[in-house]
């Protein structure tokens, strides 16, 4: 469901957001893949699972030097497909020093723009690369007669860029801020030692829980989606689904990257809501919208529009992490 296909006029995402800033609805994962025969492999198993979580098909770090013409029109090739069965596939481009980020540009929007789920722009240097991406995705758009405008992700991995989070995030078209823990940390010189790019001390070093408190307190204030850095850990699945809940609970990330299909599934379960919230939110939804979205009572509490808010984003995250909902509530709210 995206936030644009919402025309009914007591639709949650209409009544509790007129000023027409709730979140955009998408999967809690998003799960790179870098050569044609991951990204087929990804494909795959989304077609199998459905929409739980998206996939990136990786200029950045999957085109061999040389070859990123060849590799961008694969990509193109992969989003027309029969394989891209639900249209939540998107394209990571190459950096904007790179030769080869405008060619990603020409080759995936003109092949494949009308498929494509969104861009996403690494290592952005602060506002004006954002800004002359952004231009030339709308001008391709154009030329190519898309009638539509493709969302960019932007990863904050530099300094300046983080520094200017809030800027970005206000800028139109921007869906998602994501943090990039491994370039941050490598940019500090040494000052933050390896052992900061992963658990614990990447939710425990001061510099890193800033970075982190920025990206997400600029995302959600400009009504983007705030998108967490890769666990590097492949063996212990367990220490996956912790980084994705300490990620959600303790700093606010709605979102967090895969970079192996078996980390899908312990990011899911990380970012999940409890059942006992998810239950109590269809409860409260429920009698809001019979309400008309007045004050309510529930269990000897009194229940208005702020909370009514907190409850319907519960409900839209536990359907980003694949929850099933009770039957009235995926009717009523989710299409």
């Amino acid at each position: 469901m995206s936030t644009a296909s919402i025309i009914h006029p007591q639709h949650p995402e209409v009544v509790l957001y007129p000023e027409g800033m709730p979140l955009p609805a998408m999967p809690a994962v998003e799960h790179y893949a870098g050569s044609e025969k991951l990204m087929r492999k990804a494909m795959a198993l989304q077609g199998e699972r459905g929409p739980v979580f998206d996939i990136t098909l990786d200029c950045e770090d999957g085109a061999s030097a040389g070859a990123e013409r060849d590799h961008a029109e694969m990509i193109g090739a992969l989003l027309m497909s029969a394989e891209n069965r639900f249209g939540r596939i998107g394209a990571r481009i190459h950096d904007i020093t790179h030769s080869a980020w405008r060619t990603d540009l020409e080759q995936i929007v003109g092949l494949a723009g009308t498929r494509l789920a969104y861009l996403v722009l690494p290592k952005a240097r602060g506002v004006p690369d954002v800004e002359r991406v952004m231009a030339a995705l709308r001008e391709i758009e154009s030329r190519g007669g898309i009638q539509r405008e493709i969302p960019l992700h932007v990863i904050l991995e530099t300094h300046v860029a983080l520094h200017q989070a809030w800027e970005i995030a206000a800028l139109p078209g921007v869906e998602t801020l994501d943090f990039g823990l491994m370039d941050f940390v490598s940019a500090h010189h040494g000052a933050i030692s390896g052992a900061g790019m992963r658990s614990p001390l990447q939710f425990e070093h001061p510099l890193i829980v800033a970075a982190k408190t920025r990206t997400v307190t600029a995302a959600l204030a400009h009504g983007v989606v705030p998108s967490h850095n890769v666990c590097t850990e492949l063996r212990d699945l367990d220490v996956v689904e912790e980084d994705a809940r300490r990620a959600r609970e303790e700093f606010g990330f709605l979102r967090m990257w895969s970079i192996h299909p078996a980390q899908i599934d312990p990011i899911l379960r990380g970012m999940r809501p409890d059942d006992a919230e998810i239950g109590m939110a269809s409860e409260i939804i429920l009698a809001a919208r019979e309400a008309d979205w007045g004050p309510i009572r529930h269990m000897d509490r009194l229940h208005d529009r702020a909370s009514f808010r907190y409850y319907w984003n519960v409900l839209k995250r536990a359907h980003a992490t694949g929850i099933t909902l009770q039957q009235e509530v995926l009717e009523r709210f989710f299409d």
